[in-house]
């Protein structure tokens, strides 16, 4: 299963320039892409700024679903690398931190820490999947705080172009 889960990530990293051209493909397109910015275990890839993107020409609230959809799913490479037992940074301050947040306050931790942009969401599924959480409750609150990231993201690239637009009249 951590082979897999790497070989995703290293897979996913190596073809991040030829995935914008998924874009063109308009929801279906930002769902895939979301799957894959969020597959990846640790190495970055551009999930938020597709989504501020995509908000600026589609509607935001279906980007922000469709995005935070897709993002929750590719989110699982974290729960299934924790779930597994053999964690990638299993030996981390911050992975034991993080641990011991989602054992305590379970499902909420895993909303917010899905919800603040950081490159971390990895050790809160690999947490969850650690502790047992039910692959359910670990994909409801993730949902529920990325498509209320995304809903951010969305809306402030939609807010975006109307600025310029009325900028440059």
């Amino acid at each position: 299963m951590l082979i897999a889960v790497i070989a995703i990530s290293i897979y996913i990293f190596s073809i991040r320039d030829e995935a914008e051209q998924l874009a063109a493909y308009g929801y279906p397109g930002l769902f895939l892409l979301s799957i894959l910015a969020n597959a990846t275990v640790i190495l970055p890839a551009p999930g938020i700024a597709l989504t501020f993107t995509a908000g600026a020409i589609f509607s935001p609230l279906l980007v922000a679903l469709t995005a935070g959809a897709g993002a929750t799913l590719g989110e699982l490479t974290g729960y299934l690398a924790g779930f597994s037992g053999q964690g990638v940074v299993q030996n981390s301050d911050l992975y034991h931190r993080v641990e011991a947040w989602t054992s305590r306050y379970g499902g909420p931790a895993i909303l917010l820490l899905a919800f603040i942009p950081n490159p971390f969401f990895d050790l809160a599924g690999a947490a969850a999947g650690a502790l047992g959480m039910p692959v359910f409750q670990f994909l409801m609150w993730a949902f529920i705080g990325k498509v209320l990231k995304m809903l951010l993201f969305a809306y402030a690239g939609a807010a975006s172009i109307n600025w310029l637009v009325n900028w440059f009249d």
